[in-house]
């Protein structure tokens, strides 16, 4: 299985259309926070055939109305602050914060642990748990990056869109 990881859109949706380009085929997609408003998550739910894992950022203000919206585009699941999910035989956590997901990554329980927040891509091996931020979608820093897991090798890889 592989699954396209994305985080902190930060409504930059022009960014985001490009970076839906490359996810096309993806089996699934966890997205680890900071649509910032509703019509972002449409756009990322109308632009991605398949399921859509969410957790919430800190930026996620109207969450009325993002459940309203997730509820309607039918693909998307909203999981709260973590999301515990077993997809192609691998256990994997996802939630925003990065010392969180240390801590998740530490524990062992998990084949892979993914976060956002610091818009920095990053990936480590933490005992025999994968630790990845995936970068921003936003481009804030200069680069608009995203990830792809896939589940049968257990590897990750971070992309940068141009």
């Amino acid at each position: 299985m592989r699954i396209a990881i994305l985080s902190d859109i930060h409504d930059n949706i022009w960014k985001l259309e490009r970076v839906l380009t490359h996810v096309q085929g993806a089996d699934a997609l966890i997205f680890c926070g900071d649509f910032c408003a509703p019509f972002t998550l449409t756009q990322l739910a109308q632009g991605f055939v398949g399921p859509v894992h969410v957790v919430w950022g800190n930026n996620d203000g109207d969450k009325w109305l993002l459940t309203r919206n997730a509820a309607a585009a039918g693909n998307v699941v909203l999981y709260g602050e973590l999301a515990e999910l077993e997809l192609g035989g691998r256990k994997i956590a996802a939630n925003h914060y990065p010392h969180i997901a240390r801590h998740l990554a530490e524990s062992g329980h998990y084949d892979a642990v993914f976060y956002g927040h610091d818009h920095t891509a990053h990936q480590e091996q933490v005992g025999q748990t994968l630790l990845l931020n995936p970068g921003e979608v936003m481009g804030r820093f200069g680069k608009s990056t995203f990830a792809w897991y896939d589940t049968e090798t257990g590897q990750a890889e971070i992309v940068e869109v141009t």
